[in-house]
């Protein structure tokens, strides 16, 4: 059980740092350009906050635990994932993006998993 938190944690990490870095580090105008895209209707300033709030999700699903620094950060940073996916769905829902819906409803059942793992049977108290 321990493993597959890990690695639920890290597929999760890496789906942070990879959406972090895009929306904080690429110009708004290319975010907009994805046929996907929900940003054309939000402001620069809230895509940069969500992206540095993807950074600093992907840091505080793995540091926290390896460093064995408030390891309980873990399973609060994943609670507050599960927060942001809620937002993505319905997002994405509202904007007709079935198969975005889908992803989305994914990293948050992974959070979910991660959370009650980590504040439950294989907390690292």
């Amino acid at each position: 059980m321990n493993l597959t938190l890990w690695i639920a944690a890290g597929l999760l990490a890496a789906v942070a740092l990879a959406g972090g870095i895009s929306k904080t580090f690429l110009p708004k105008a290319k975010l907009d350009a994805h046929p996907a895209s929900w940003t054309p209707k939000a402001s620069v300033g809230f895509v940069k906050t969500l992206g540095v709030l993807e950074l600093l999700a992907a840091v505080g699903l793995i540091l926290p635990a390896v460093v064995d620094i408030a390891p309980v950060m873990v399973p609060v940073t994943a609670v507050c994932w599960v927060l942001l996916m809620i937002g993505a769905t319905i997002v994405h829902r509202r904007m007709g993006q079935p198969r975005l819906v889908l992803l989305t409803s994914a990293y948050l059942a992974l959070a979910v998993f991660v959370a009650w793992g980590r504040f439950g049977p294989e907390s690292f108290v």
